[in-house]
């Protein structure tokens, strides 16, 4: 056995005869679901995603905790709320404490602050509304907003549901400003939102038609009614 893998007891007959039988390595894919949970995920809902007994699942868990501890991982494996979820282990709070505070103290990309303004001026916004203003995809400048703290979701549209967002208390913060009020007016040159996506709208839909028209017989106008006859 490696020292990068949990060191099973010879005795655990039951996992090894199950990973033999079918072919299913239980602590490795324990560990692939349990680094994409964003919760506690329940023994049960493991073991009906590995497809093996709850009660494999519970040893192999207690075992992966062992093992994780014995060669001084710089991770965890708790059972907290019901369920199973790695988390980095205290004695290295006060690193990652340092590395997220020097992450948010770095500066804004052009393209954050550019979103940021968005959703400033416009909140309560979806996400595909920002995309549709700035014209290109913003889902990953919006992870950093939110890492940022310097938006937040704001309830969903009704609509659509999409999920909206809007600006912080810490965004007011670190502009110096006590309220939204407090936001210097849209330069006069520049349009508003809702007239920028009604020309957007309208850009589109020429397009539309235009492909429409293209693929027409020669001679034929689009929509056209023929004549009564004399």
């Amino acid at each position: 056995m490696s020292d990068n893998e949990p060191d099973f007891p010879e005795s655990n007959s039951a996992i090894d005869e199950l990973e033999s039988d079918s072919s299913v390595n239980v602590a490795g894919s324990l560990e692939a679901l349990l680094l994409l949970a964003a919760e506690p995920v329940t023994e049960f809902e493991l073991a009906q995603a590995v497809g093996v007994p709850e009660s494999i699942v519970a040893e192999t868990l207690t075992e992966l905790v062992a093992f994780y501890s014995e060669t001084g991982r710089g991770f965890e494996l708790r059972e907290v709320g019901g369920g199973w979820r790695y988390y980095t282990r205290e004695e290295y709070a006060d690193l990652i404490t340092q590395y997220i505070l020097e992450g948010q103290q770095s500066k804004l990309s052009q393209a954050a602050l550019e979103t940021l303004a968005v959703v400033a001026y416009t909140q309560p916004i979806s996400r595909a509304r920002v995309s549709a203003v700035r014209g290109v995809n913003v889902d990953g400048v919006m992870r950093t907003l939110l890492a940022r703290g310097l938006i937040e979701e704001a309830g969903h549209d009704r609509e659509s549901g999409a999920v909206l967002f809007a600006t912080t208390s810490y965004f007011l913060e670190r502009m110096g400003m006590r309220t939204l009020d407090d936001l210097p007016p849209l330069a006069p040159q520049l349009p508003e939102i809702d007239e920028l996506e009604a020309e957007l709208g309208q850009l589109a839909e020429a397009a539309a038609t235009s492909a429409r028209t293209e693929t027409l017989p020669e001679g034929r106008a689009p929509d056209s009614v023929p004549e009564p006859p004399l």
